[in-house]
C-alpha cells in the first residue's frame, strides 16, 4: 500500500487496552504502513502533532485526552486535516455513531468488533485519503 508520491502511509494506535492494541497491531502490520502506537490520550496528541500521520485508530475512552478530543484537535489543527480517523469504543453503538461523526471522524467501530471490519475501515479511510 503505498501513496502516488511513494511514501507508505504512517498509521497511530492509540488504546489503553493492550489487548486491543495488540490486535489491531497485528492486523496492520499485514499492510505496508509505518506503526505508532500510543497507550494515553495524551501520548497519542504528541505523537501525532510529531509525526501527521496518515490514520490514527483511537480508543475513545483513554487516560489523559479522550479519543473525541483528539479528532476535535485533528480537525482544526491545518497541518493535520487530512488525517484519516477510526474510531473505536464500547461505551455503546447508538453514542458512537452520534458523537464520532461530530468530531469529524472517517469511521468508528464498536467494540467488540471484527477484525474483517476494521480492515475493511482502513482500507476505505486510507484509499480516501490517497493512500
Amino acid at each position: 500500500m503505498v501513496k502516488k508520491s511513494g511514501k507508505k502511509p504512517t498509521v497511530l494506535i492509540a488504546d489503553d487496552d493492550l489487548e486491543i492494541l495488540t490486535m489491531v497491531r497485528t492486523l496492520l502490520r499485514r499492510r505496508d504502513v509505518h506503526l505508532l502506537e500510543a497507550s494515553d490520550g495524551d501520548e497519542a496528541m504528541k505523537l501525532i502533532r510529531h509525526n501527521h500521520p496518515d490514520l490514527v485508530v483511537l480508543d475513545v475512552m483513554m487516560p489523559g485526552q479522550s479519543g473525541w478530543e483528539i479528532c476535535k484537535a485533528i480537525r482544526e489543527d491545518d497541518a493535520l486535516k487530512a488525517t484519516g480517523v477510526i474510531m473505536l469504543t464500547g461505551i455503546g453503538e447508538h453514542l458512537n455513531e452520534m458523537t464520532s461523526p461530530l468530531y469529524g471522524a472517517d469511521a468508528f467501530l464498536d467494540k467488540p468488533f471484527e477484525l474483517t471490519a476494521l480492515d475493511a475501515a482502513v482500507t476505505k479511510v486510507l484509499a480516501k485519503h490517497g493512500f
